[in-house]
Formats: C-alpha cells, sequence, structure tokens
C-alpha cells in the first residue's frame, strides 16, 4: 500500500502536476542561489503537507471550486512577483508558505477523489506526501540540469527569469480564469 500511494503522489506532481510545476519553478527562478531556494521549498512543503493532513483528515475543507482558481492565481502572483522583486527577499519564504497551504488542499482534493483506506490512513497520507516530494524533487533536478550552469551569469534574469516568469504568470491568470 505505502508504494502505490507514494506512486500516486509523484504522478500528481509528475507527470500530472503542471500546476504545481509551474509553482516551484516560480519559486526557482526567483533563488539565484542554492539557499534561497531551500527556504522556499521548506516553506512550501511544510504548509501543503500541513493542509493536505487538515484537509484528508477532515478538520479542514474548502470546495475545491474555491481552491483551484486561488491555486491558479498562487502560480501567478509567484511569478510576477519574480518580475517585481530582484533577488530573494525575506518575505519570499512566507510567500510560499501561505500559497502552500493553498496547494496543500488542492492535493487533499485529489487524494480523497482517489480513495483513502479506512485502515493505515496515516501511511497512506505519508506516503503520497512523499510521493509528491520526489515528484516535487525531481522537477527542481530537471530545473537544476537545464538552468544551474547559468544561474550566476548577469544575463539570467534579462533571458530566463523575466520570460519565464512572464509566461508562468500568464498560464497562472489564464488557469485561473477557466477554472472560475
Amino acid at each position: 500500500m505505502f508504494s502505490s500511494y507514494f506512486r500516486l503522489g509523484f504522478e500528481h506532481i509528475v507527470p500530472l502536476g503542471a500546476d504545481h510545476v509551474l509553482f516551484v519553478a516560480g519559486l526557482f527562478l526567483s533563488a539565484a542561489a542554492f539557499r534561497p531556494l531551500v527556504w522556499q521549498v521548506s516553506a512550501f512543503t511544510v504548509a501543503h503537507a500541513l493542509t493536505l493532513a487538515l484537509a484528508t483528515l477532515g478538520v479542514v475543507h474548502v470546495a475545491p471550486g474555491v481552491v483551484e482558481p486561488l491555486i491558479a492565481l498562487s502560480i501567478a502572483a509567484i511569478a510576477i512577483e519574480n518580475l517585481l522583486a530582484r533577488g530573494f527577499h525575506w518575505r519570499r519564504p512566507l510567500i510560499a508558505f501561505v500559497f502552500g497551504l493553498l496547494h496543500g488542499l488542492g492535493f487533499a482534493g485529489a487524494l480523497q477523489s482517489l480513495g483513502l483506506p479506512d485502515e493505515d490512513l496515516v501511511v497512506a497520507l505519508v506516503a503520497f506526501n512523499l510521493g509528491v516530494e520526489a515528484g516535487q524533487l525531481t522537477v527542481i533536478a530537471a530545473l537544476v540540469a537545464a538552468l544551474g550552469w547559468c544561474r550566476q551569469a548577469r544575463w539570467y534574469r534579462a533571458r530566463v527569469v523575466v520570460p519565464l516568469s512572464v509566461a508562468i504568470a500568464a498560464v497562472g491568470l489564464y488557469w485561473a480564469v477557466q477554472r472560475l
């Protein structure tokens, strides 16, 4: 059972989680160094693990009709902030944490639609969450492989961060309208 829920969590990111991939890409683009990326991704991970657990256990419930457009707006917002802010700012992990709360609610909706076992609920929840994290780390590894070599270059912001952030923001806004 552990391996099947782990796989479901991973697949919810790769290949099925385009919204999550774009959000993580937005976090990656804003951090030209490893430490700021770790702070942001850690804040995001803690938050979505928290709301995933609370929603799955029935403590919190927010309708998908509310959560899904807000997730799309969070993708656009993180990308827009990439355009407005230069470099890492202390508020970025806080923003990632708040948006992670939304994404965890989205994960919970997906996990609940897959069905959860009455017995070993905690094991299924932990396995799914670990699968999500493995998927997230896979996305970050792919981004490092594709863009890591140029992250310190002077032209990185103008030629990589700005155009990709504009594209991510456009997709996030499109999804927000589509999900309304």
